[in-house]
């Protein structure tokens, strides 16, 4: 192998760990935001408008959960969604639902993040899943509180989004 091969590797592995680290931060930056092209989407989406993931069949809890749906604590929260979700066709489950919770405001319905982008731009996002005032007004869901700090519509809507966006909430394991 010659100097200039191991100078050529060197450099793309450089380049290649660059681009992976840049990936990274960027990814862990991003919250609950339409691109340009789904805010013009979510404009024209109804409030009340759901969509079920095709083969999505994952609307049930599993029997590790048994407080009661109407529990004011977020196991109750969730539940409360689920049971919307299901009513309304948007496809997610428990587990999904509980491990973003955690990752986005660890279970406090009156978080908000001020310090990203969206608050940069006077829209910080809030509630369990960290979501933005314009993302909950499109995917808000008929039947809920229109509150984006309420806990059940915070969950509702944001599965909603997911829904739309991911196929289901259920699909994202990183800042969305």
């Amino acid at each position: 192998m010659t100097m200039t091969t191991r100078t050529r590797i060197a450099r793309l592995r450089t380049l290649g760990l660059t681009a992976l680290a840049t990936t990274g931060a960027a990814a862990a930056a991003i919250t609950l935001m339409p691109a340009s092209a789904q805010a013009a989407e979510a404009t024209q989406v109804h409030a009340s408008s759901t969509v079920t993931a095709p083969g999505n069949n994952s609307h049930t809890t599993t029997s590790q959960h048994t407080a009661t749906a109407g529990a004011n604590n977020l196991d109750g929260w969730i539940k409360q969604s689920l049971q919307i979700m299901k009513a309304k066709g948007i496809p997610g489950s428990y587990d999904g639902l509980k491990r973003n919770i955690m990752r986005e405001s660890g279970g406090n319905p009156t978080a908000q993040n001020n310090w990203d982008v969206n608050a940069k731009n006077g829209i910080p996002s809030k509630g369990l899943l960290q979501v933005i005032d314009p993302t909950f007004n499109a995917y808000h869901v008929a039947g809920t509180a229109h509150s984006v700090t309420d806990p059940v519509a915070n969950i509702t809507a944001a599965a909603n989004y997911a829904a739309h966006r991911y196929g289901s909430i259920d699909n994202v394991n990183s800042a969305y």
